[in-house]
């Protein structure tokens, strides 16, 4: 009897973790990067036509941004009103992803990364970037990008 209940007595087993796919070679996320870094320094230089130049004219930019009262805003517009609202004046623009996520199946990809926006090296607001990447005849292209915008909690520059 006693062996009886030692063998239907049974220890609990965790279940294995789900598989997670090997991050892409190094030479294809750069290459997903690359125009992405491209639009973040034509950004710093307020070039709105080297902006223009790293997307697809059919995407959009979207921002989620709270406020300080914790509202929130979602803003919408095209990539030819985001390159047009880059502010004038001679400020230092900076934007950094902090360690991006590249995911890529074939001809499409998204980055997924905690950023943080800087003027003249102080931090002015982060969150969170996500770009839709499409690769066409002239290589990785910006199709869209959603991300959320706060001035609480960011991290140093």
């Amino acid at each position: 009897m006693i062996l009886l209940a030692l063998l239907l007595q049974t220890t609990p087993i965790q279940p294995l973790p789900k598989a997670v796919p090997l991050p892409p070679p190094d030479a294809d996320s750069a290459a997903v990067l690359a125009p992405i870094n491209r639009m973040f320094a034509a950004l710093t230089a307020r070039d709105a036509a080297q902006i223009a130049a790293q997307t697809r004219a059919d995407g959009r930019a979207t921002a989620v941004v709270t406020r300080a009262d914790g509202t929130k805003v979602v803003r919408t517009l095209s990539w030819a009103e985001f390159a047009a609202g880059v502010p004038k004046g001679t400020e230092r623009l900076e934007e950094r992803l902090i360690n991006p996520s590249v995911d890529i199946d074939g001809d499409i990809a998204v980055v997924w990364s905690p950023y943080v926006f800087t003027i003249d090296g102080k931090s002015s607001h982060c969150g969170t970037d996500h770009f839709d990447m499409v690769r066409d005849a002239g290589g990785w292209r910006v199709l869209n990008i959603t991300w959320t915008q706060r001035t609480t909690d960011c991290p140093a520059p």
